[in-house]
């Protein structure tokens, strides 16, 4: 099998890599796998890092039989009849990459998307997740300090790498502020990470609510502590996610508290949202900063106010709840939210090496079969049709209403 690494054509442009030199090194010695790639001077690891490690570096990517990038490839970019793996952002129904799932559909491409390669129990096996709940909690934290003026942050992106950073929270002096975390699963965890590596102190839901701090404390937040069935029974964990459209919110003592609030749970559309447009116009209303790392777009989102995705280069905007519009960040009248869709670019390096890991122990030996369920599972489309798995996908195709939940 001969695998290639394309350059990430996306823009804003992502420096993130499927596999790192290291790693395709190992792979060409333990496994039957050849590796190519494709130069691209925006890597976290310069193209010379894999020439040293006996890597191919190459243009031509046409006799490759496995393409590997990250983000969403370009439709001008895509070579058809080739088999691509990547984060497609198209299993939602997300309508700004509609007309690329059409063009994978069109040029016969079979795209294996990452974000739903799963054990047999569901369990996603490959993932950034971690690092963008990592970076979601310091922009978070730092969007705080920007705001009141009270401490300054270094930018992550800054950081030669989370070992860097780390050395920077050891002389960050925080004010007494009280952070909610929503959120358990990898996202959660990473955040969960950063903020206890800031020395932040970490206290149950309960004593969030009813105590007074004079440091810096922090609660993390599970579904049973934002939501509550509608008909008033036990609140069940998996009944919530079977079926989330039987819930409410019950997040209002924790905004009513809360200066900063990073979001760091998997949305279902049926799900509640935490909070409404009119509760962030009450005076109660105390949440400061929103450190958005769903990034799920109002009004589809589980936060009113992820009007827009921000950007590495440009990372907090303002909402103002009187109109409801986006406004300067850092304003006395307006909650600033920090929304970057792409936010482990920001420790590209740690990410990589992370996620190649990954790929190398669950997936390569799963594609290296004749036939992987594990794959299949994971294919929403090939041969111009949609996979097995996404066929709640042909009304989106085909410009249909995007259903409110999948």
């Amino acid at each position: 099998m001969k695998i290639g690494i394309i350059r990430e054509g996306k823009i804003p442009p992502d420096s993130r890599v499927p596999l790192i030199p290291e790693q395709c090194a190992e792979i060409l010695k333990d496994y039957p796998v050849d590796i190519v790639v494709e130069p691209f001077p925006g890597r976290c690891y310069p193209d010379e890092l894999y020439t040293h490690s006996g890597i191919e570096l190459s243009e031509n990517l046409l006799d490759c039989d496995v393409l590997l990038g990250v983000k969403e490839v370009p439709i001008g970019q895509l070579i058809p009849g080739k088999a691509y793996f990547f984060f497609s952002h198209t299993i939602k129904e997300q309508a700004y990459n509609r007309n690329l799932l059409r063009a994978i559909l069109e040029k016969n491409i079979k795209l294996v998307d990452y974000e739903v390669l799963t054990d047999e129990q569901g369990k996603r096996l490959i993932a950034f997740g971690r690092f963008a709940g990592m970076v979601g909690a310091h922009n978070g934290i730092l969007a705080f300090g920007r705001r009141t003026g009270k401490f300054s942050l270094k930018r992550m992106k800054d950081c030669l790498d989370y070992a860097d950073a780390k050395m920077i929270y050891q002389q960050l002096s925080l004010p007494p502020i009280k952070v909610v975390l929503t959120g358990t699963g990898r996202v959660g965890r990473g955040a969960d990470a950063v903020l206890h590596d800031m020395g932040i102190r970490k206290v149950s839901p309960q004593e969030f609510l009813e105590e007074v701090f004079t440091e810096a404390v922090y609660t993390q937040l599970d579904p049973r502590h934002y939501a509550a069935r509608k008909d008033g029974k036990a609140f069940n964990k998996n009944d919530f996610y079977q079926h989330p459209e039987n819930y409410k919110s019950i997040f209002e003592p924790f905004y009513r508290v809360a200066d900063v609030m990073i979001n760091g749970i998997y949305w279902d559309k049926k799900a509640p949202a935490f909070f409404t447009k009119e509760e962030m116009r009450r005076d109660d209303f105390n949440i400061q900063v929103i450190a958005d790392v769903t990034c799920d777009i109002a009004p589809v989102s589980s936060i009113p106010s992820t009007l827009r995705p921000s950007t590495i280069a440009d990372p907090i905007y303002g909402y103002d709840p009187e109109t409801e519009a986006e406004t300067l960040p850092y304003q006395h009248h307006a909650i600033d939210v920090m929304a970057i869709d792409n936010l482990p670019n920001e420790l590209p390096r740690d990410a990589s090496k992370a996620f190649g890991r990954q790929f190398i122990t669950y997936i390569l030996p799963e594609l290296l079969k004749e036939h992987s369920p594990m794959i299949e599972r994971a294919t929403v489309a090939e041969n111009g049709k949609l996979g097995r798995y996404f066929q709640y996908l042909e009304g989106y195709v085909k410009g249909e209403e995007v259903r409110q939940g999948i």
